[in-house]
């Protein structure tokens, strides 16, 4: 508790001193809450109320509130003598973004540590560049972080060399202080040598179960390639920052990336113990956005019960429900399928199809349960269709024995499942939360590793939409960055990176793209009665583009930027160059 106290007070301290007090316009307006009153007028101002595009004249906040929308005219009937004025200028204003998956907590892993996303995002297009940004990034003030040389977003699936870092390339980068390298899935970590050594990984350390420790071929040496169970724990240690200083930056840089890129509303999509430290943020009212957790299944008993899991925020936190991961990611090959994949990982036998995280249906059925009888909310990640079987056939007697009721849980990432599933999770009412950024950054390698004609029907949003299900759509940041217009781009585009066209027969429209980020994914929260539309008595949270998306050409969506993200009526970010 000391160390949080610590914390907390560097973290007021940080926030104090970046406090920006420039003059209120359109470029610049400060997050000042003496302001109470303003008018926006001047552009474009997308209200996503309603199924076709919808635009009003003006929108008048007041307070936390929206007060008015329609014309400007009658806007400034309502307006009083301290109401600000201000000039859209020609931009589009619409709902402020919520995210339907992604980790927000992580947010900062990609502000601070060593980016080594391919391109276009971070240029690491070989073994050689990743090595070299790692070298790069490893100074005494960036392990102070940590302790760790740690680098995030690699991806073996398009690099030169086609394949995971392993301990020898790590090496490269130090043999004095661990390595860590989280792969852009999130569901593989690469290690050099002393990290093995420090984590006490050895040629007689046994997989866990719902894990894999890669070994050096003919030998049972691990090679420092870990997945799922057997990396993900250790990640948590390597991630996180140690000190209540590096605390202090890394969740304000965390913040400030989402606020750039729109959010109002952010997930963090498995809370451990990191739901104590957003807790205590909360209670020092240094979150600026709605922030809502869902527990990891095993913490369920430890956190539950708390005064966080409720409907309203305190101070921008609270739980929404529970998280069930059952298989991994389908560009790393460790999603559970029915059938084996064409390129099986490195070691991996010609008819591996992946594996799951619970080879025991009934454990399953226990958390499920628990999860039905509380009327909690629970979000299942599951990738493959074995997966997907595996959760319709172990939540089907449950629905049958308690009731659908209105427990809105939701299927995530979802990139394998067949169409015969997504009648299924119809019937269980279960929200369909995609993935369509696969289209972009994998639909290449997932045509060669599934099949042509399998690979184009990822995350398949047109069919979800047409056969009556919910649908939002998701960053899963940090393993993409939290570019929610990037995410709508793939949706409306599916465009893969050698630009083939991954599945157009899925692709959403801009307007239903932009509905899965604002009022759907207000639905999937259940916060569509304050959130994802401009109308009257909603929260003003509210967002500032450069374009619009529903009249830019389609391939121009990705190329609009966020110039100003306003949450309960304060300005809380404006782009520098605006």
């Amino acid at each position: 508790m000391k160390r949080i106290a610590i914390l907390l007070c560097v973290f007021s301290a940080l926030f104090a001193c970046t406090e920006n007090k420039q003059p209120t316009n359109l470029d610049n307006k400060a997050d000042d809450t003496s302001i109470t009153s303003t008018l926006y007028h001047g552009g474009a101002i997308l209200t996503m109320a309603g199924e076709q595009p919808n635009y009003a004249e003006a929108v008048l906040v007041e307070g936390e509130k929206i007060a008015f929308v329609g014309t400007k005219q009658d806007a400034l009937k309502q307006a009083n003598d301290s109401t600000e004025i201000v000039d859209l200028e020609g931009k589009t204003m619409m709902p402020g973004f919520v995210d339907g998956h992604a980790h927000f907590s992580n947010f900062a892993s990609q502000a601070i540590y060593a980016l080594l996303l391919p391109s276009p995002d971070a240029q690491i297009n070989s073994v050689d560049a990743a090595v070299t940004a790692l070298q790069e990034w490893n100074t005494a003030e960036n392990r102070a972080f940590t302790g760790w040389i740690v680098g995030t977003g690699f991806d073996d699936s398009v690099i030169e060399e086609k394949r995971f870092l392993t301990k020898h390339d790590l090496d490269r980068v130090s043999t004095e202080h661990p390595v860590m390298v989280m792969h852009i899935s999130g569901h593989f970590a690469m290690v050099n040598s002393v990290a093995l050594e420090q984590l006490n990984i050895m040629a007689d350390t046994p997989d866990p179960e719902g894990g894999l420790i890669r070994r050096e071929e003919g030998s049972n040496e691990p090679n420092g390639v870990l997945e799922e169970l057997a990396a993900i724990p250790h990640m948590m240690v390597a991630l996180s920052p140690t000190s209540p200083e590096a605390i202090a930056k890394f969740f304000a840089a965390g913040q400030e990336m989402a606020l750039s890129y729109g959010y109002t509303t952010a997930q963090e999509g498995r809370a451990m113990e990191n739901h104590e430290l957003l807790a205590s943020l909360a209670e020092q009212e240094l979150l600026k956005i709605d922030v809502v957790s869902y527990i990891d299944y095993l913490f369920v008993d430890k956190y539950m019960q708390s005064k966080w899991k409720s409907e309203q925020y305190t101070n921008h936190y609270r739980i929404g429900g529970m998280k069930v991961t059952l298989d991994g990611s389908p560009q790393g090959r460790t999603a559970w399928r029915t059938s084996p994949y064409l390129i099986p990982p490195d070691g991996a036998a010609k008819d591996y199809s992946g594996y799951p995280a619970f080879p025991n249906d009934d454990d399953l059925i226990a958390i499920y349960r628990k999860g039905f009888e509380n009327n909690w909310q629970t979000l299942t990640h599951a990738n493959g269709d074995a997966a997907m079987d595996q959760m319709i056939r172990t939540m089907k007697p449950l629905v049958e024995e308690l009731g659908v009721g209105d427990r809105r849980n939701v299927l995530i990432h979802g990139q394998y499942v067949r169409d015969d599933q997504l009648d299924e999770f119809k019937k269980l009412d279960v929200i369909a939360s995609l993935f369509p950024l696969h289209t972009y950054y994998w639909g290449d390698w997932h045509s060669q590793i599934i099949g042509t004609d399998l690979g184009k029907r990822i995350s398949p949003t047109r069919t979800a939409l047409n056969k009556g299900l919910k649908i939002s759509i998701h960053t899963d940041a940090p393993v993409a960055l939290p570019n929610l217009m990037r995410v709508v781009w793939t949706a409306v585009n599916r465009t893969s990176r050698s630009g083939e066209i991954i599945g157009e027969g899925e692709r959403l429209t801009p307007y239903e793209a932009l509905q899965a980020i604002t009022i759907w994914g207000a639905y999937q929260h259940f916060e569509e009665s304050e959130k994802g539309t401009i109308e009257v008595g909603k929260l003003a949270d509210l967002v500032v583009l450069d374009a619009n998306p529903v009249e830019v050409e389609p391939d121009a969506i990705q190329d609009i930027l966020v110039l100003q993200t306003i949450k309960n009526g304060n300005v809380l970010y404006t782009r520098p160059s605006a």
